[in-house]
């Protein structure tokens, strides 16, 4: 891993540090559809009982966060750069560590969920995050702090088009497995990214101090 971010280093577009008027526009919309999204998607949480929806919700604020962190240091040192992208990395494990625990919790004492709230809410997400995505998706290759970027919204319409397969899944099976099932995979997709993102990070620092 070490030597693809060294040979990264001699393309400037993979190693693409943020510092464009386009972007930065795109990332500030992006941050504004994370931000409603998750307080849309934590009430529906809330409402129809839904752990798989409550994780997705967690990802939109995480990410809200993240392009938040990310706009800040653009322009920066690649050192600060890259210690922004190792606190990304950790908050990620800290969410996917709360997702697990908040649906083991959930095996022993859940409710069924509201399938039709869950469906709607996760289309209403996809819908979203599909809308970050087109704006990232030229962006995507860059260093860990924009790589995260990416990684974040690129998680965020795997786990909506989950989410629409738990709400299908508590429908035809009238049990809460799926949506409990649906939040695991979730938890183990912020946990991946925050191994990938972190790995990224670290090489990146070891690489600017070789420099």
């Amino acid at each position: 891993m070490g030597n693809r971010a060294g040979n990264h280093d001699h393309s400037h577009e993979v190693a693409f540090d943020g510092m464009s008027p386009d972007y930065k526009m795109r990332l500030w919309l992006v941050i504004g559809i994370n931000a409603i999204m998750f307080i849309v998607e934590m009430t529906a949480g809330q409402l129809s009982r839904s752990q798989a929806l409550q994780a997705d919700a967690l990802d939109f604020l995480g990410d809200a966060l993240t392009y938040g962190i990310s706009l800040a240091v653009i322009g920066s040192s690649m050192a600060v750069r890259s210690n922004a992208a190792l606190v990304k990395g950790a908050s990620l494990m800290g969410m996917g560590l709360w997702v697990f625990g908040s649906t083991l919790w959930r095996v022993f004492h859940g409710a069924v969920p509201q399938a039709e709230i869950m469906g709607i809410v996760g289309f209403l997400a996809l819908l979203a995050n599909v809308a970050s995505v087109v704006l990232l998706i030229s962006y995507k290759d860059g260093d860990a702090n924009i790589r995260s970027v990416w990684l974040c919204s690129r998680n965020d319409a795997i786990g909506n088009a989950a989410v629409m397969l738990a709400a299908l899944g508590v429908w035809g099976t009238a049990t809460g497995w799926p949506d409990l099932l649906v939040a695991g995979i979730m938890a183990a997709l912020f946990l991946s990214s925050s191994f990938q993102i972190i790995r990224q990070a670290l090489a990146e620092k070891r690489l600017h101090a070789h420099h």
